[in-house]
């Protein structure tokens, strides 16, 4: 038990801190319209990008997942690049090289091309099945 009122106040306000910090949640991007991110999680499909080759950039591409899984890309090659959905649905931002990106929830079914908004003749397509 702590005596001294001071440690007592410092203990609870370093408890209080870890509360909200827990029930705030860490990693993703909850104003993404594909869902945030999986903070940490490993993906259940993660897609290779591997160079500024077209519409071979992405590997595979066009790649398939179901409503609710998880997509990361894994940067495979010596340039940063991204993975941005060419609507609204998603963007990586940067992912160097060696890096693979955070987890992004897919919501909606449909056909997905994206692209590198660095490189923008990299494309891919991801298609969502219900």
């Amino acid at each position: 038990m702590l005596r001294h009122p001071v440690l007592r106040l410092t203990a609870i306000a370093v408890f209080a801190t870890g509360v909200a910090l827990a029930a705030h949640g860490c990693g993703g991007d909850d104003d993404n319209p594909a869902g945030p991110g999986g903070g940490g999680t490993p993906a259940d499909v993660t897609i290779s990008i591997v160079g500024m080759n077209l519409a071979n950039s992405y590997s595979p591409s066009p790649d398939t997942v179901t409503v609710g899984q998880t997509v990361s890309w894994k940067n495979n090659d010596g340039s940063t690049h991204t993975s941005t959905s060419d609507g609204s649905g998603w963007n990586t931002g940067n992912i160097l090289a060696g890096a693979t990106s955070t987890p992004i929830v897919m919501n909606t079914a449909g056909s997905f091309p994206y692209h590198c908004n660095i490189h923008t003749s990299m494309t891919g397509i991801l298609v969502v099945q219900p």
